[in-house]
């Protein structure tokens, strides 16, 4: 059974890799940066494939090449505003959700000054890129998991930007973070619209939630505890554990 809204699990281009390997690797390239976007053959970068197959450029180059492309270009930057760019930015090069208004204005800024090269490289260039993937692992979803000293509301930013891999990141041309992070308040989880793509053939599916340090009266705290839910109670439930004090450790898809 696939899983939803946990990480997933790395690809890495390792050493004497088989043709096989190096496509599996190229292929979550395009579908990581791209936004599980659909590309035709035609549209491929076939000299930068031809650059990581000879060990020219590492993964991490090849990641760079396609999100500075006019195809990464022609998808994201042609019709969206600087504060959705920055949020699709953050998705497909780094795995999570923008933090906080700062590093919003941050990278508008620097998108507005220097352009989209510069404001790709900001973030492939950063000391977060490096720790988290280092030269040759694809970037994937991170984000999702509550870790020590965050707040829940990251794990529902990640929630609200990443939905499922049914969902493409140029369905929506409009910023969905931005009033939430601009007026510092808590993002809601909401169920997609009927007729949308994507994430609503998730409704009829059932998650279990994973959990720890919920504190339900005097009486008694859970260190750790698992929850099976409905996705039409999913929201519910994960407020119901914020309010318990509780940290989400992983949303997993179980029928």
């Amino acid at each position: 059974m696939a899983l939803w809204l946990t990480d997933a699990d790395p690809v890495e281009l390792r050493p004497q890799a088989s043709e096989d390997d190096l496509q599996t690797v190229i292929r979550a390239v395009y579908k990581q940066v791209l936004g599980n976007s659909h590309i035709m053959e035609s549209e491929r970068l076939t000299s930068a494939e031809s650059m990581l197959r000879n060990g020219d450029i590492t993964v991490k180059e090849f990641v760079r090449a396609v999100a500075q492309s006019e195809l990464y270009r022609s998808l994201f930057f042609a019709t969206s505003s600087a504060y959705r760019l920055v949020e699709l930015n953050f998705k497909h090069l780094l795995g999570r959700a923008p933090n906080d208004q700062a590093e919003i204005s941050e990278h508008v800024l620097i998108y507005n000054q220097s352009g989209l090269e510069a404001e790709i490289d900001s973030y492939i260039s950063s000391d977060e890129y490096s720790i988290s993937f280092g030269e040759n692992v694809v970037p994937y979803t991170r984000g999702n998991k509550s870790q020590l000293g965050s707040k829940n509301v990251t794990f529902n930013r990640a929630f609200s930007l990443m939905r499922g891999d049914a969902s493409s990141s140029d369905s929506s041309k409009k910023a969905k973070l931005i009033s939430d992070i601009g007026g510092n308040r808590g993002t809601a989880i909401k169920p997609p619209a009927r007729g949308g793509s994507g994430a609503y053939a998730n409704t009829g599916k059932r998650f279990r939630i994973a959990i720890n340090n919920a504190n339900y009266g005097a009486r008694v705290t859970q260190s750790a505890a698992t929850f099976e839910v409905n996705y039409s109670q999913l929201s519910r439930k994960i407020q119901n554990i914020q309010k318990t004090g509780g940290k989400i450790l992983s949303i997993t898809q179980v029928g």
